[in-house]
C-alpha cells in the first residue's frame, strides 16, 4: 500500500476504494471525511462525541460514524483495517489510537498533509496550484496569519487565511474561486502530525515563519524538547524566505537546523535596527532591509510606530507580528506603500489586548487570548505597573519565570481561577513586594464581578487593569472568548453603576 500512497499526491490522482479512518468529528475532521468521500475514498469518522449537524452530515456526505470511548482500539476500526489514519489535532502521540497506527505501520497523516496531496483541485491562471506560507509560534500565529494575509490582499494576490485559525485548509484547497496563496497558521499538534509523513507528501512552502518559542502544550508532545521539534518543522523544505526571530535564540537555530530547499533566504526580524537581511526599526521607523536592491547601504520604509499607535498596532509584540508579516509579505514583492495602506485599515480581533473601555482614568484591557507566560509576558510588557489579573488552567505550566520577570512589574495581581495556589505562591517566592488578591470561586458571586470590584478599589487616580491570565480558561470558562467577554460585562456594568 505505501507504493501507492505514493502516488496520491493530486487531487487528480485515484483514490478510489483508500480505505481511511478520519479520527474525531470536529470541523477539521469533518473537512477531512468531506475531502475524502469526493475523491472516492472509502471513509469510517471515529470520534468520542459529535455536534447533531455533523452526526446527520457524515452519512450523507458517504461516510460512516462510529462514535463511542476511545480509550481503546474499537474492534471497528480493526475491522475496517485502514490503508490511512487521519487524525484531528486534538489527538496526541501518547493516545491509544495513534500508538496502534505507527505500530501497525499504517501511514497517519493529518488534515494538512492530506490538503498538500490534493492542493491542485483549484489551479491559479497559470496551471499552479497556490503557494502555502506556514506560520507557527507559541503566541501571535493568528494576528499574524492574519497579517500577512491582509498585506499579501493589498498588494493585488488572491491569499486566504486558514488552518489553526479556523478555517480548514482542505475548505480553502477546495474553494471553487482559488487563491494565489494560502497563509497558513498551524498548531504545534498540526506541525507533529506533518512531520510524520513520508517522502512523497511533505510540504514544500514558499515562506514560512516561527515566531517565537516557549513551554507550552507539553503534556500533549511529552517534553519541551519534543515541543521545540515539532515547530522546527515549519521550515522544512521552504524554498524562498525562512523568517526568524532575531530576539529568540531558538527560531534562528531552527532555520539554522533546517532542510529547506536550495536558494531559501534566512530572514531576521526584531525591534531593534536590522542588519542587510533583516526586517527592524529605526528612529521609531520599521524598515525592510532583506527585499531590497540596495540593502547594504539603506532600508524601505515600511510605516511608523507613530501611525501604528494611531491604530492601536504599537504593543511592542504586535509591532513584532506586523514586522514578521510584512517580511513574508514582501517575499512576495508586496509593495511598501500597500503594506502601509493594509495597515492603516487592520485591527485587531477581540480578546487580544483589546482596550474594552477608559472610564474615570481607568482603562481595561481584555487579553484573554494570553492563555501562556509567553503571551502574558508580552502584554505586562505594554502595559507596565498595571493591575494584572491572571490565573486559570495552568496546563501544568510553572508562573515563576514569568512573575520573576515581568510580574514584577504589577502594580497589583488579582489571581483567579480553581488553580490559584501556584500563582500565590509564585508571587511569594518572586515578586512579595507585588500587592495580591485573590478571587475564590463561590465565596464572591461571578469572578468578574468581584475582579473590577477589587481593581477599583485598588487603582488611585488613573491606571490599567490588564486580563492577561497566562493560563486556559476551561477551568471557570468555555472558552478564552468566554473570559473575556464576561470580563467586558462586568466592566460595562461597573461603568453603568459608576455614572459619568
Amino acid at each position: 500500500m505505501s507504493a501507492r500512497l505514493d502516488t496520491l499526491t493530486s487531487w487528480h490522482s485515484d483514490w478510489s476504494g483508500l480505505r481511511v479512518a478520519v479520527l474525531g468529528l470536529s470541523v477539521t475532521g469533518f473537512s477531512a471525511a468531506d475531502t475524502l468521500t469526493e475523491l472516492g475514498a472509502e471513509v469510517l469518522v471515529l470520534s468520542e462525541g459529535a455536534s447533531d449537524e455533523y452526526a446527520r452530515l457524515v452519512p450523507v456526505i458517504g461516510a460512516r460514524l462510529e462514535l463511542g470511548p476511545l480509550t481503546d482500539v474499537p474492534e471497528a476500526l480493526r475491522e475496517f483495517a485502514p490503508d490511512v489514519v487521519i487524525a484531528s489535532p486534538g489527538f496526541p502521540p501518547s493516545h491509544p489510537l495513534i500508538r496502534w497506527t505507527r505500530e501497525s505501520g499504517i501511514a497517519l497523516w493529518g488534515d494538512v498533509e492530506l490538503a498538500w496531496r490534493v492542493r491542485d483541485k483549484v489551479v491559479r491562471a497559470d496551471g499552479e496550484p497556490a503557494e502555502w506560507v506556514l506560520i507557527t509560534g507559541t503566541n501571535g500565529k493568528t494576528t499574524t496569519t492574519q497579517l500577512t494575509a491582509t498585506l499579501l490582499q493589498e498588494g493585488g494576490l488572491r491569499a486566504a487565511p486558514c488552518g489553526n485559525i479556523g478555517v480548514p485548509v482542505l475548505d480553502a484547497v477546495r474553494d471553487p474561486g482559488g487563491f494565489d496563496v494560502l497563509v497558513v497558521e498551524l498548531s504545534s499538534h498540526q506541525l507533529w502530525y506533518i512531520g510524520q509523513s513520508e517522502v512523497a507528501g511533505q510540504l514544500v512552502p514558499y515562506a514560512s515563519v516561527c515566531l517565537n518559542l516557549a513551554d507550552d502544550h507539553l503534556v500533549w508532545h511529552g517534553s519541551a524538547d519534543a515541543y521545540r521539534e515539532a515547530k522546527s518543522f515549519v521550515y522544512r523544505h521552504t524554498k524562498v524566505a525562512c523568517v526568524y526571530n532575531k530576539a529568540d535564540v531558538a527560531t534562528r537555530r531552527m532555520v539554522e537546523d533546517a532542510d529547506v530547499t536550495e536558494g531559501a533566504r534566512a530572514i531576521g526580524f526584531d525591534l531593534g535596527t536590522p542588519g542587510p537581511s533583516d526586517l527592524g526599526i529605526v528612529d521609531g521607523i520599521l524598515v525592510d532591509r532583506a527585499f531590497h536592491d540596495d540593502r547594504r547601504n539603506s532600508a524601505l520604509e515600511l510605516t511608523t510606530v507613530t501611525d501604528l499607535r494611531a491604530v492601536g498596532l504599537d504593543a511592542p509584540h504586535i509591532v513584532q507580528n506586523i514586522l514578521a508579516a510584512a517580511a513574508l509579505a514582501r517575499s512576495f514583492g508586496v509593495e511598501p506603500f500597500a503594506i502601509r495602506e493594509a495597515l492603516q485599515g487592520f485591527s485587531l480581533d477581540a480578546h487580544r489586548i483589546q482596550v474594552v473601555a477608559e472610564h474615570r482614568g481607568i482603562r481595561w484591557v481584555d487579553d484573554s487570548k494570553a492563555t501562556n507566560p509567553h503571551a502574558a509576558a508580552s502584554s505586562l510588557r505594554a502595559y507596565p505597573g498595571a493591575v494584572w489579573v491572571v490565573g486559570g488552567d495552568l496546563k501544568g505550566v510553572d508562573l515563576g519565570e514569568l512573575v520573576a520577570e515581568a510580574g514584577r512589574t504589577a502594580g497589583a495581581a488579582i489571581v483567579i481561577g480553581v488553580d490559584r495556589e501556584p500563582v500565590l505562591t509564585a508571587f511569594e517566592r518572586h515578586a512579595s513586594q507585588v500587592p495580591v488578591f485573590e478571587v475564590i470561586p463561590g465565596e464572591t458571586g461571578d469572578v468578574m464581578d468581584r475582579v473590577v470590584e477589587l481593581a477599583t478599589g485598588i487603582i488611585v487616580g488613573e491606571g490599567t487593569v490588564l486580563l492577561a491570565p497566562a493560563a486556559a480558561s476551561f477551568d471557570q470558562f468555555s472558552s478564552y472568548a468566554d473570559r473575556g467577554e464576561r470580563f467586558a460585562q462586568a466592566v460595562r456594568a461597573w461603568i453603568e453603576q459608576s455614572g459619568s
